[in-house]
C-alpha cells in the first residue's frame, strides 16, 4: 500500500473508530465532504489545515499533522515537484482536456514511449531514477481503470503520429494502444492537421480540468517548469483557445482512422525489416 493510500486509510478507520462519519468530521473545517472521502481513499493529498482540525476532532495526539509532509513526499516520487499535483486532480476532475504539441499526454504513453521521453529529457539522470519517473508516468494509467473517470479529450498534434521516436515496432505499438484506449474507452481523440500552423493555441502544452467540488484550473508546462492556473478570467481564455483548437482539429472518426492507419505503416515497416 502507498503512504498516501495507508494514510487515508488510517484516516477512516480512526474516524469509524471514533463513529464519526465524513460530514461529522468535515464539519467546521471549510472543507467539502468529499474532499475527505478523496483523501481516505488516497486520491488527494491532506492539507496542513485539515490535518489539523482532523487531529483535534478525533484527538489524535497530532498523528495527522506529523505524516502530513510524509504523505505529500510519497507524491513526489517519480514525479518532478513542481507537477505532483497533476496526476492527482486527473484522479478527482470530472473533465480532462489536453493539448499536446510535442510529445503524447502522459496518460497514453506505452513504457518504451516513457522510458525515451525520460531519457531525452533527463540525460543526466542515473537509471535507477530514469525507471523511478518510468513506472510514475505508466501508474497514471490507473486514470482508465476508474469507473468514476473524468470525461477524457486529447488533441494531438499529427506529427505526433507521423515522426517517429521510436523503432517502427514500437512506435505501432503505441498508436495501437491509443486506438484501443479511443475504442474501449470512449475517450475523444482528435488530430490537428499539420495544415492548421496558426491556430489558437500555438505557445505550448495545455490541460484543462473541472471538479464537481470545485473551481477548474489550468495547467501549462515547459521542459522543467509547469503552472497551475485558477484565476477564473485566464481560464476562461484558455478554454475558450481550446474550443477553438478543438474546431480546427479533424472529427474523432477521422482522427482514428489516422491513428490506426499510422500505426499499420509501422508495423508494416517494423515486418519489412524483420
Amino acid at each position: 500500500m502507498s503512504v498516501p493510500c495507508f494514510y487515508g486509510a488510517e484516516l477512516r478507520y480512526l474516524r469509524e473508530a471514533a463513529g464519526l462519519t465524513l460530514e461529522q468530521l468535515v464539519e467546521g473545517s471549510f472543507r467539502g465532504l468529499s474532499f475527505l472521502s478523496q483523501i481516505e481513499r488516497g486520491e488527494r493529498a491532506m492539507p496542513m489545515d485539515l490535518a489539523v482540525h482532523v487531529d483535534n476532532v478525533l484527538g489524535t495526539n497530532g498523528f495527522f499533522e506529523r505524516r502530513c509532509e510524509d504523505a505529500q513526499k510519497a507524491r513526489l516520487v517519480g514525479h518532478p515537484p513542481y507537477f505532483a499535483k497533476i496526476p492527482e486532480l486527473e484522479k478527482t476532475a470530472t473533465t480532462v482536456e489536453d493539448w499536446a504539441p510535442f510529445i503524447l499526454p502522459g496518460l497514453f504513453q506505452t513504457k518504451e514511449y516513457a522510458r525515451k521521453i525520460v531519457q531525452t529529457t533527463a540525460l543526466w539522470a542515473p537509471p535507477e531514477i530514469v525507471e523511478e519517473r518510468v513506472g510514475a508516468r505508466l501508474a497514471r494509467a490507473e486514470f482508465w481503470e476508474r469507473d468514476n473517470r473524468a470525461t477524457y479529450w486529447g488533441i494531438l498534434a499529427k506529427p505526433l503520429i507521423r515522426k517517429a521516436i521510436l523503432p517502427p515496432d514500437e512506435m505501432a505499438e503505441q498508436l495501437e494502444h491509443i486506438a484501443e484506449l479511443m475504442r474501449s474507452t470512449q475517450c475523444v481523440v482528435q488530430i490537428l492537421p499539420e495544415a492548421e500552423a496558426h491556430h489558437s493555441l500555438m505557445m505550448g502544452v495545455l490541460k484543462v480540468m473541472t471538479f464537481p467540488d470545485s473551481p477548474p484550473i489550468v495547467w501549462t508546462e515547459g521542459v522543467h517548469h509547469g503552472q497551475v492556473i485558477d484565476y477564473p478570467p485566464l481560464v476562461r481564455d484558455y478554454r475558450s483557445s481550446y474550443d477553438l483548437l478543438r474546431a480546427a482539429a479533424l472529427s474523432p472518426k477521422a482522427s482514428l482512422a489516422m491513428i490506426e492507419e499510422s500505426a499499420r505503416g509501422y508495423r508494416n515497416e517494423a515486418q519489412q525489416k524483420d
